[in-house]
């Protein structure tokens, strides 16, 4: 069984694809919030990485099966958030949270990218036999 380069980073690069997703629709929510009628969206971060590791993922193990959709695509499936605060003019942004939700974000995709660059300083010095 031959051990691909992909595989041997685990889900770190799906993470580190699914944060850099979370943080445009975050970025979007904030340049919207004074758009009327704008719905503010989001991710599930986690049931998109188990998607993205292949934890729950549909298989159509006959023919007449209905065929899984293109969840596959490594992209995570938008969601509409709930406003705590609804707004007169419909819009469900609320900044002071997306700034919040952002700013965790962004942390968070800074440690996965820590994480990953840590796993390939490994890979490299087992490569040159350190």
């Amino acid at each position: 069984m031959a051990i691909g380069f992909d595989s041997s980073l685990g889900v770190h690069i799906a993470a580190l694809r699914l944060r850099a997703q979370r943080a445009e629709v975050l970025a979007a929510n904030i340049a919207n919030a004074d758009t009327p009628n704008y719905s503010a969206q989001d991710t599930d971060f986690s049931a998109a990485l188990r998607a993205a590791a292949g934890q729950g993922r549909l298989a159509a193990t006959a023919s007449g099966h209905i065929q899984p959709g293109s969840a596959g695509d490594g992209r995570a499936e938008l969601l509409y958030r709930e406003p705590t605060q609804p707004s007169i003019d419909g819009n469900t942004v609320e900044p002071e949270r997306e700034k919040a939700l952002f700013s965790e974000n962004s942390v968070q995709y800074a440690a996965t990218l820590r994480l990953l660059g840590s796993r390939i300083e490994g890979l490299m010095s087992a490569i040159r036999g350190e």
